[in-house]
């Protein structure tokens, strides 16, 4: 039984899900956002994304985690500070002595839904299927997460499996 966090990094929202592998059987134990307010300077909303994901590690106990790499857009603005978000969330789950992985989108979407350039919304309902959820996961950062997460136990059944 392995518990796993993924993160999907965001200064204004970072998506989190918590899955477990029992077997065969993949299982959502949690999942949701952490929201900060828009009107926060930066260093206070860097403050809270630290301390509600040092709060989830305490709660939940990961055996591991993932986050998603830094995808590099045309919004400079945007991706400095999804790798703030990034930064901090590395730092948290480093402190919390959690291993860390990180996946490119492209790797997460291969891994959850069997190819590279998947939409968001295969991948989302793929994460339904394999979750055996009633729904696709709300909001698309935590169904984010949940598939981050994924991807993560994929990999170490692979790198088991290979030896």
């Amino acid at each position: 039984m392995v518990l796993v966090l993924g993160i999907d990094p965001g200064t204004a929202t970072t998506g989190y899900g918590l899955v477990r592998e029992e077997g065969d059987t993949l299982q959502a134990v949690a999942f949701g956002v952490i929201r900060t307010e828009a009107g926060e300077p930066l260093a206070e909303r860097l403050g809270t994304l630290y301390a509600q994901l040092s709060e989830l590690v305490r709660t939940y106990n990961p055996a591991a985690a993932a986050v998603e790499e830094l995808f590099f857009s045309r919004n400079v603005r945007t991706a400095m500070a999804v790798g703030q978000a990034r930064g901090v969330a590395l730092l948290a789950l480093v402190h919390a002595h959690i291993p860390v992985d990180e996946y490119t989108p492209r790797e997460v979407k291969q891994a959850v839904a069997g190819y590279g350039n998947a939409s968001k919304e295969q991948v989302q309902e793929m994460v339904r299927l394999l979750l055996n959820l009633s729904d696709v996961p709300q909001p698309d950062d935590a169904a984010d997460a949940l598939a981050i997460a994924i991807c993560h136990l994929h990999s170490i059944r692979m790198k088991t499996l290979l030896g």
